[in-house]
């Protein structure tokens, strides 16, 4: 990366982190303050390319960087959505099949059959196999 170049990155990143904080503490909107929420975690996320955002830089470098950041994020989901259910598993009491929730929640599919989570597994091998084949 050029010197041009690396200063739009970091200024990027500084921005992202600026506009998230905006959006948090505005007290108009919660729709814009949920979307603050979520910009602050991918701001938190590409906070970890500012070391790179260097003159010199080879931007794929950065470019691999931020697909490990992306796959240990979706490694990272994974594993809380099951650290919760095995909390709901063994310290919850089960649901009560004589209620009407009770009954929905026992007909619920359990976690890993949900398609958000077989996206974010899916999602984490293909970077997986990028950042491996990007490597070779």
């Amino acid at each position: 990366m050029n010197n041009t170049q690396a200063l739009r990155l970091e200024f990027f990143i500084i921005g992202l982190g600026i506009l998230a904080l905006i959006l948090i503490f505005q007290p108009f909107n919660i729709v814009l303050f949920s979307a603050g929420c979520m910009i602050v975690v991918l701001a938190g996320l590409l906070n970890n390319l500012l070391p790179l955002a260097r003159t010199g830089v080879p931007a794929r470098s950065v470019i691999t960087v931020a697909m490990v950041i992306a796959m240990i994020f979706c490694i990272v989901v994974l594993i809380s959505i099951t650290a919760a259910h095995l909390y709901g598993a063994f310290f919850l009491n089960p649901p009560d099949p004589n209620t009407a929730s009770g009954r929905a929640m026992a007909l619920a599919p359990k976690f890993w059959q949900h398609p958000f989570v077989w996206s974010v597994a899916g999602l984490a091998a293909v970077l997986a196999a990028l950042i491996w084949r990007r490597t070779k």
